[in-house]
């Protein structure tokens, strides 16, 4: 699988705590391998086509599948979520 990383993602990941950059960068090669890997607790947004997975209790990543491409949307803590729902709409 191929992994596209948006400009939001980049800007949010610049702006992570080290700790979590390093559970993001662990939890990616997981995800290259198995997007639905166990330890990612990968969900669907209920009624979007935007897909996400955690990273630690508080932080989450969102992503996108089109075909062998996940477009990586966002990175931060759970209220991104909130605020993907509110984009996808």
């Amino acid at each position: 699988m191929e992994v596209v990383f948006s400009e939001r993602f980049k800007k949010d990941y610049a702006n992570l705590p080290r700790e979590t950059k390093q559970a993001l960068d662990k939890a990616l090669k997981f995800f290259l391998a198995n997007p639905c890997h166990p330890s990612l607790r990968t969900r669907k947004l209920p009624n979007t086509s935007i897909w996400y997975t955690r990273l630690t209790r508080g932080y989450r990543f969102t992503f996108e599948l089109y075909r062998e491409i996940a477009v990586l949307r966002r990175v931060g803590t759970h209220p991104i979520l909130d605020k993907e729902r509110k984009i996808a709409r």
